[in-house]
């Protein structure tokens, strides 16, 4: 895995004061939102219109989830960060540890605001400890005594002895 330096932006737990950029990336937020959501409602709209396709819309979403929830990140992998969000709360978020940051909005567990921008964030480390490695050791080779060697070579050639004469049977 590759070597990550996490990011910090602001400090999550001290007063924040909002700037023109924050809400500005706010509003494109909530209007990529809006559009997605109703993108989904017509979607949703033409696929009921059609007994077929829901079905296989089901079938479709059962396959998804049923691979999704077969994956599950191991807790070393996960990086915890404290951020603060556009409507003023605090709270924690998790994201894949090779991202350098969390993400640019989350929902606001406190107030339910959906999407809330993150204005301000810091890494709070690993959500566990990563697995000790548990390097057996080699066995160490086991050294043949000179009579072994010498069994060993009477066996390959009777065995090399029988194979000629079979082969000269033939």
């Amino acid at each position: 895995m590759r070597e990550v330096e996490y990011k910090s932006h602001g400090v999550p737990l001290e007063d924040y004061q909002l700037t023109r950029r924050d809400h500005q990336w706010q509003k494109e937020l909530e209007g990529i939102c809006d559009l997605a959501s109703r993108q989904v409602d017509e979607h949703l709209a033409e696929v009921r219109a059609n007994p077929e396709m829901v079905e296989r819309q089901r079938e479709h979403l059962e396959e998804v989830w049923k691979l999704m929830l077969s994956f599950k990140t191991p807790e070393h992998l996960i990086m915890r960060w404290r951020v603060r969000l556009y409507c003023g709360h605090i709270a924690e978020t998790s994201r894949h540890c090779e991202n350098a940051e969390p993400s640019r909005k989350i929902r606001c567990p406190e107030c339910g605001k959906n999407p809330s921008t993150i204005v301000a964030f810091e890494p709070l480390g690993l959500a566990g400890e990563p697995p000790t490695p548990s390097w057996a050791e080699p066995p160490a080779p086991t050294r043949r005594t000179r009579a072994d060697l010498e069994r060993r070579v009477a066996a390959l050639e009777k065995k090399n002895q029988l194979l000629r004469t079979e082969r000269g049977k033939g």
